[in-house]
């Protein structure tokens, strides 16, 4: 196995592998390398198993299929994908005069060939715009996994392709209503959107249009519901400041709706309101869960805002969008996502579900026009739908699901959501999917957490997750505070100097699957990626004997020595939600919990963790040193396995079929350290 690196040149005393940091350096390279090869030395006895995984996986996949167009003026616009592709390609054709959604390959127009730009490489598209007449594309590529975007445009009538000349961008593109300016924001040294830039093509020079120096905001511009406006929003993770453009005039100048007032965060979006032009803005100025206020076209400014959707303790509005038959609220109780419709003339009411627990979010890519919206709908036991609302009357119909190739019934599965109780008495939802002839008895179980930036874990369908649940696997899903699940207020309960709570709830769930028979500690495996890496390995200092298996994806364990270096991207904003370890209050409480610091002489289960090279937000020696670190310190000699991604970044590998080679390798290391894998021989 691999020996834990030594101090070297340039080591920093209280932190003896922060040699690890020195990237691109021979010795680091060689390190990562041998653990890499390790990793398949270790798992080469399940070599068979992992194709094995990862032919049953793709086996459940359309792999050739077209996407659900999405009408827009005189075309459609959709993705196939193609056997053996990596990437859909993205194409319209002329949009049929009958009103159907039936596609022309005869006529289609291929529009981008992700394929092809990646040429076996890594890549990400970021930005993929049309211009409002039609005519251009606006896209942005990422092709290392670092999240530093080049920016093109592609004239769909000659195909003549132009490469913006722009560096570090973020790889967002807006276009105003003359389809000739667009805007989009460079990055600073940490890799934070600060600058707001507007471009009209042809130009020799971009005008600088919005600078934030303050290393807690981020900026982003966006079109409004209604095509009219252009918004640009600079936020923090508790502030928000908005300004308006017309999108008719972008060479005019932004204007402000409500000046940055610390804590006070607002969303606004425009459209057709009560018959006139206006303004709707979900706030938080009367209440953490959200209000919505109503101000005029020409007077958005705060002191017009007039209340329209009064604050709820019992509701969390997540999100609002427009549309010209009314509003559509994004709502979240009990833990479950709401949709709430206000049509322009008639009663409100709310979308009526199929399952106890699910995922649902409005899709706002129809036209404002449009009399209907579409919902994407999914449940642990059920693939993704996309579902046509009629706004006016609440009629749903479903256009499309998500294919699952092979054997496959929904009801062989049984999706439950459970509580658990934490010390101090809080209740936490958990989610469980297994098939039916599993439950009644002490299975393997698959335990997932994130709890962090109010992010909510809303139960997804996997294609990849079946492999599990056939081989008598529970799924569950611990929706811990430090999440969104249940409003803000459950969020803010799992942050700052309550953080402590994610982990006490992770283990609570833990321990009453366990109590109520679904698994034992010895079949027990998590899992969590990036702030969810970081509940991981907390939770394995604190309770390691509660566990079997663990898999960190990007894990953020290095929080403390990361938190105390402000050139790295994000740490600045990020004291919002962890702390300002300069304060020695909170470098003591960041201290007592943070895992690379808490890793001790004790016995760990096995562990597999993840970091993805060019990762900017996590980076890749996150997890080298956290494993380099427990293989001096631990006691046990169970298996422990780092894997570094050279092509990847926080995403992981770009491609889907990397994809889901990764997927396979993780499950087949659950397999054979849970003495399962010897059964597939």
């Amino acid at each position: 196995m691999p020996q834990a690196p030594l101090a070297r040149v340039g080591n920093h005393p209280a932190d003896p592998y922060r040699w690890l940091e020195q990237r691109d350096k021979p010795p680091v390279l060689a390190y990562l390398e041998a653990e890499n090869a390790y990793l398949e030395a270790e798992l080469a006895d399940v070599g068979a198993l992992r194709e094995t995984l990862f032919q049953e996986i793709k086996g459940r996949i359309r792999e050739t299929d077209l996407s659900l167009p999405v009408p827009w003026g005189p075309y459609l616009y959709y993705q196939r994908t193609t056997a053996g592709d990596e990437y859909p390609r993205h194409y319209r054709c002329p949009r049929p005069t009958d009103g159907s959604l039936q596609t022309d390959e005869r006529r289609e127009e291929l529009l981008l060939d992700p394929n092809a730009l990646a040429d076996g490489g890594y890549l990400s598209l970021g930005a993929f715009e049309i211009s409002p007449d039609h005519r251009r594309l606006a896209y942005s590529l990422d092709t290392s996994g670092d999240e530093i975007y080049r920016l093109f445009v592609r004239e769909l009538d000659s195909g003549e392709l132009h490469e913006l000349p722009f560096e570090d961008c973020d790889g967002s593109m807006t276009w105003a209503n003359d389809s000739e300016t667009l805007f989009f924001a460079e990055l600073d040294d940490t890799q934070r959107p600060h600058k707001l830039y507007r471009y009209r093509l042809g130009a020799d020079e971009a005008e600088l249009v919005f600078n934030e120096p303050d290393g807690r905001f981020f900026i982003h511009c966006y079109r409004a519901s209604s095509e009219r406006q252009l918004v640009l929003l600079s936020n923090s993770k508790t502030t928000c400041e908005a300004w308006a453009l017309d999108a008719e005039r972008p060479q005019a100048a932004f204007v402000c709706l409500a000046p940055r007032q610390e804590g006070h965060e607002y969303y606004p979006d425009h459209g057709r309101i009560d018959g006139d032009w206006g303004w709707l803005i979900r706030s938080n100025q009367d209440g953490i869960n959200f209000a919505v206020y109503q101000a005029p076209e020409g007077s958005p400014s705060r002191e017009h805002w007039r209340p329209r959707i009064g604050h709820d303790a019992a509701r969390m509005i997540e999100d609002l969008s427009l549309n010209a038959g009314g509003f559509v609220l994004s709502l979240r109780e009990q833990g479950l996502p709401i949709v709430e419709v206000h049509p322009a003339e008639a009663t409100p009411y709310r979308v009526e579900l199929p399952d106890a627990a699910y995922s649902l979010d409005v899709q706002d890519i129809l036209e404002f026009d449009s009399p209907a919206i579409r919902l994407r709908y999914e449940a642990l036991n059920r693939p993704a739908q996309i579902r046509q609302l009629d706004l006016a009357g609440g009629a749903q119909r479903v256009l499309k699901e998500t294919p699952v190739e092979g054997p496959f019934d929904a009801d062989d599965y049984l999706s439950l959501r459970i509580w658990a109780e934490a010390a101090d008495g809080a209740r936490i939802p958990v989610s469980l999917v297994a098939r039916r002839d599993t439950l009644g008895r002490p299975a393997p179980l698959y335990l997932y957490g994130y709890g962090a930036y109010g992010e909510s874990l809303d139960p997804w369908f996997s294609h990849a997750r079946l492999s599990l649940l056939e081989r008598g696997f529970v799924f569950a899903i611990a929706h811990v505070r430090g999440g969104g699940e249940l409003g803000e207020a459950w969020y803010r309960a799992g942050k700052l100097e309550h953080k402590e709570n994610t982990f006490g709830d992770f283990i609570a769930v833990a321990e009453r699957l366990i109590a109520e028979g679904f698994t034992s500690a010895d079949r027990l495996a998590i899992s969590g990626g990036s702030a969810g890496g970081l509940l991981i390995g907390a939770v394995l200092n604190r309770r390691p004997e509660l566990f079997a298996a663990a898999i960190a994806e990007v894990p953020f364990v290095d929080v403390l020595n990361t938190m105390h270096n402000p050139e790295l991207p994000l740490t600045v904003t990020e004291y919002d939600e962890w702390g300002d370890p300069n304060d020695p209050e909170v470098h003591a409480r960041i201290a007592a919990y943070a895992p690379y610091e808490n890793v001790r002489a004790q016995a760990y289960p096995a562990i597999l963790a993840v970091a993805g090279y060019h990762d900017s937000r996590v980076q890749y020696w996150e997890a080298a040193k956290w494993v380099a670190k427990l293989r001096a310190s631990r006691t046990d000699d169970n298996l422990l396995l780092l894997k570094t991604e050279f092509g990847a970044g926080h995403g992981g590998m770009s491609g889907r079929y990397q994809a889901l080679k990764d997927v396979a390798l993780e499950y087949a290391f659950l397999l054979k350290v849970l003495g399962l894998a010897d059964s597939e021989r």
